[in-house]
Order: C-alpha cells, then structure tokens, then sequence
C-alpha cells in the first residue's frame, strides 16, 4: 500500500504541484501580458489614423496639382505665375501663400510688397526657393531624387533611406549630372514617450534611448530636393513654427515650380476630422489626440479631455509630411486595466486552487478506492480460504461416519445414533453455510426475492432456537430465553428472518470462547417508533474496539479464522444486516455489561394487535 502510494505521489501530486507553482508564477504577469495586447491593439488604431492624416495630406496635395493643371488650361503660365498668390488664395482655402519659382533659381511670385504675410514669406523662404542657402528641411517627395539637366552638382553623405529621405544609390540622373546634399542631422527625440515604451525602457537588456524619432532632417538647396519629380513637399521649422510647402510642376511648363505654403489653422481644421474615425468600440476605453511638435494637442477625439500629453499610452508618428506630429492614445480609464488584470489573475488563482483540491480529492478518492479493493481482495482471499476450511471440516466429518454406519463397524444402537446425528448437525452446517453464500451472491446481482406477509415473531424465534439448541447444548452451551407470551407481528419472509436468527446464534457459538452462554430475548418497545427486538448475547471475545460497524463489511472478521481457529465465512452478519434493512429494520453492535457482545434484530411491528401465544 506505502509503495502505491508513493508512486502515486511521483505520478500525480508532484507533476500537479509543479504545474500549480508555474501557473502560479505566470499570475503576476498576467497585468504584463494585458498590457502588451492591449498596447497592440491600441497601436493599430493610433497606426490607422496616422495613415489616415497621411492620406489626408496626400489628398491635398492632389488638389493642389489639380488647381494647378486647372490654371494653366486657362491662361498663358507667365502670366498665371506673376498672379499665382491671389489667384491660388482665391480658388483653394487651404494655402496661406501661392509662390512660383523657375528653374534657374528666380523667384516670381509672390511679391514682398503685396501684403504682409508675402513679405514674411519672403524674407523666410526666398534665400532656400532661390538655392542661395542650404536649411534644414524634412522632404518628401512621389519620384527619387534625381538630377536635372544641366546641374553640375555632387551627392554626399545622404541621409538615411527612406521615406522623404535621400537615396545613396540614386547618385545622379538627366544627363549624368550630380546633387550635392549634406547628411542627415542624425537622431533626433520625440517629443512624447509613449508609456509602453517606458516600459520597455526600465526591463533589462532594454535600448539605453529607444524613443527616437523616426524621422530625420537634412540640410538642402530647394532645387536638390525638387530634382525631377513632379510634385512634392517640404517641411521646416522657422522659430519653432512649422512650415509646410507643397510644389506642383506641370508637364505643360517645366521650367517654373508652382507652390504653395499650407495654412495651419486650415491644415487643423481639415485634420481633425479624422479623430472621428475612431471604431465606437473603442471609445469608451480610449481617447486619441493629434499632437504638434511641441506636444500640443491640435484635435483631440473626447472633448474636454484632460491628460498628461507627454506621456500617452501608445503613439505613432506622422511622418515626413507633418514632423513630429503624433496620433496618441491615451486611457479614459488608466486604472481599468490594473483592475482587469487584478480580476483575471483572481479567476486564475481560483481556477488553479479549485483545480488542485479537485486533483487532491480525486487523489484521496482513489487512493481510498485503492485501499478499499485492496482490502476487498485479501478478503475475499480469506474468504476463499474459510469457506474452503469450513467445507472441509463437515464433510470430513460426515464422510467419516457415514463409512462406518456403511461399513457395519458400529454395533451398538446408541453409537449409531450418535453418529446419525452428527451426520445431521453437520449436514445442517454445510447447509447454512451454502445457503449463506447463495443468498449473499443473489443479493449482490440484485436477484434475492423475499416472500413478505405477516407473521409472528417471537414464533419464529422459538421454533429457530429450539432447532438449534440441541446442537448448542451437545456443544456444552447453556442456553437462556426469554421470550414473551404473546404474539408480536411483522411483515416480513418467515424463513429469511428464521436465517437471521441462526446467523446470530452461529456467531454467538463461534465466538463464544470458554465462557460458553447463550441468551436470547424478545422485546416489544414503542419508542422512537412501535418495533419489536431480538437480542442474542454471549459472554465470549467480544468485538476489537473500532471494528463496531466493520463486522458487517463482507468478508470482515474481526478475528482472523485461520490464526484463531475460529470457522467463519465472514458473510453471517452481512447477510442479516441485509435482510433486516430489507424489512425495514436493522441489526445493531453494543458491548453487554459484564463482557460479551449483544446484536439486536430490530423490525417494526406490522400491526397494535397482540395476540396470546399458542
């Protein structure tokens, strides 16, 4: 049993321990692991929205070639270029200042003198239009960059590959003349940090400045980022203020480059529109804010929103086209997902504890199970074995002296008669016994069968004692009843109860020792209910302590057969116990005063009427 046991313990307990504790480990994670899907998931809606700001300035400039195109199919291009500021203001809202520049590096339009937004413009922007200076610029552009006709110029040391960034490999173009740009101006800051990233930041093994920008400015002359495409943008910062200038060439004039220089409050407003694509599914749990260079919200999706700007839950750069503009998104809620996670790993650990108790109480079931068939199998070896024992020994007997009748040894009548009555008690014995086991394998199959109608106890108890007395007192019993005068009615099997009562008396035999006495009592009783009792006592070994209710298991003995001699198929009790619980009564242990063992038959009385005893 210790060494079922333990492997047991091997196979199941420690594995289910082991897994418990892992299970138990991965708990504190679980607010982790919330957090990065639910970061992923955020970071494609703040992904989509930027996208859609990108396609929204792609979309303007369209409109801006088109307005362009629609012009020149008007009128003559020199004379819509010296006009290009009042006439694209007039026909497009979204420009702030119209400007046409010629290939050559002249600047037509707009004038300084027209008003004072043009000599703004001018004074900030005509040295780069003109290519009298290189600036610091952000570019994109539909086409690589490449040479015109005629440029005589040099690349070197190109920015980054990439989007709005030069490409080293594109070294020239035309007729094979070369541009010169100077480098990037390396890395730059964002101006947020996304509390995802600081997260990553503060694990170990993380990037010692991960919050780079992923865009990158360069110094250029106007015309090295123009080249040859056809359409284009540039960004710079004038006094921390963005600039945002569009260009258009037409097919129809190539020597002149048609711009123009995006109006910002327009630009905002035409923006923030896009905040409104935001899936409802989201809005309760999230807000999304577009973000200036500085941070600053310009469009946010939840009005009044009051948020640390700086630090969002996830946010994704614009690009080239609006640099260091963000799309960020920020938690309505912050402490939802700390609660969520609380809640999950509460399920988890819930889950896991009611996993480990039912594997411990499935773990003791079976064990119990184990150690009941195991208890089951030695006995019902001991019953073999007892049984065989008690087969044995009548028909030895009865063999033995039915040879000797058989074989005239035996001359004397009183002898015979001795012997013919051994004969009879043992044949009565392997009787019992047989029927014992019979009766037991019938009820085990469900199959025993009980002829129920009224009789009179106390009749059957003493037409079952006076049977039985002779083969007690030949046995050297003294044989006490008591027994009432009157009739006391059951409903029951007459011979089944008769059975009972040999039962116990054949136990009161067996285990009778020394002191061999017999008492056998009939009582009617009205409390807790009418029921009638038949006690049978001994003053032999008694039951060990603890075995009370285990004498009436199949196959128990208290007291080993084969060690103590005693015969025994341990199925006498169990049988009575059965039958009575058929009857509706029930076969009951106590000790008796002054040592021995007393077994009550209790069953109820079918009916008020007494009647005399015959």
């Amino acid at each position: 049993m210790k060494k079922i046991a333990l492997v047991f313990a091997l196979a199941v307990f420690v594995p289910s321990l082991l897994l418990a504790w892992l299970a138990v480990r991965s708990l504190r994670d679980q607010q982790l692991v919330l957090e990065r899907q639910q970061s992923l998931l955020y970071q494609e809606v703040a992904d989509s929205l930027a996208r859609a700001a990108e396609d929204y300035l792609s979309q303007q400039q369209h409109e801006f070639g088109q307005l362009v195109e629609k012009l020149l199919a008007k009128q003559n291009p020199d004379e819509i270029a010296v006009s290009f500021d009042d006439r694209l203001r007039t026909n497009w809202p979204s420009a702030d200042v119209g400007f046409v520049v010629t290939q050559k590096g002249s600047l037509v339009c707009p004038s300084p003198y027209s008003r004072p937004a043009t000599k703004l413009f001018c004074a900030d922007n005509a040295k780069f239009l003109c290519n009298i200076e290189s600036v610091e610029v952000y570019w994109n552009g539909n086409q690589s960059l490449n040479s015109s006709p005629g440029n005589n110029l040099a690349l070197n040391s190109p920015p980054t590959t990439g989007k709005g960034l030069v490409d080293s490999g594109n070294q020239g173009g035309g007729q094979g003349g070369n541009l010169k740009i100077s480098g990037s101006r390396g890395q730059q800051y964002r101006s947020v940090m996304p509390q995802q990233q600081q997260m990553q930041i503060q694990m170990p093994n993380a990037a010692e400045n991960p919050n780079y920008s992923k865009v990158a400015s360069s110094e250029a002359e106007f015309r090295e980022l123009v080249g040859d495409s056809r359409e284009g943008s540039v960004a710079r910062f004038l006094e921390n203020k963005l600039c945002l200038l569009l260009w258009y060439r037409s097919p129809a004039d190539e020597s002149k480059i048609f711009g123009a220089q995006l109006s910002l409050p327009e630009l905002k407003a035409g923006l923030t529109p896009i905040l409104q694509k935001l899936d409802p599914t989201f809005r309760d749990d999230i807000a999304v804010a577009l973000l200036d260079e500085a941070a600053r919200p310009v469009a946010v999706s939840t009005n009044n929103l009051q948020a640390n700007w700086k630090h969002p839950f996830v946010a994704t750069e614009i690009g080239e086209e609006l640099p260091h503009w963000e799309m960020a998104a920020y938690l309505l809620d912050p402490t939802k997902l700390a609660r969520s996670a609380q809640t999950l790993r509460f399920m988890l650990g819930s889950l896991i504890g009611l996993l480990l108790l039912a594997i411990a109480f499935g773990g003791w079931l079976i064990v119990v199970d184990l150690r009941r068939q195991l208890i089951a199998a030695r006995q019902k070896t001991d019953f073999v074995s007892n049984v065989s024992h008690e087969l044995k020994t009548p028909l030895t007997s009865i063999r033995m002296f039915s040879e000797l009748l058989a074989e005239g040894r035996v001359s004397e009548p009183a002898k015979r008669q001795s012997y013919l009555n051994i004969i009879t008690v043992e044949t009565s014995r392997l009787t019992r016994l047989i029927n014992n086991v019979l009766d037991f394998s019938r009820m085990e199959r469900g199959e025993k069968q009980y002829n129920f109608k009224p009789c009179d106890l106390v009749a059957v108890v003493r037409e079952t004692l006076e049977t039985y007395r002779p083969h007690l007192e030949s046995s050297g019993f003294r044989v006490d009843s008591h027994l009432p005068d009157i009739s006391i009615q059951v409903n029951g099997d007459r011979d089944a109860l008769a059975q009972v009562v040999v039962n116990l008396l054949s136990n009161a035999e067996k285990y009778s020792g020394d002191h061999k006495e017999v008492l056998v009592e009939v009582e009617r009783r009205d409390e807790p209910l009418p029921h009638v009792e038949v006690r049978v006592q001994d003053r032999g070994l008694g039951v060990p302590r603890g075995c009370e209710e285990k004498i009436f298991e199949q196959f128990y003995r208290a007291h080993d057969s084969l060690a103590s001699g005693i015969q025994g198929s341990g199925l006498g009790l169990t049988l009575g116990r059965q039958i009575a619980r058929a009857h509706g009564g029930e076969i009951i242990y106590r000790p008796r005063d002054g040592g021995g063992s007393c077994f009550s038959l209790r069953l109820p009385i079918a009916s008020r009427v007494e009647k005399s005893a015959p």
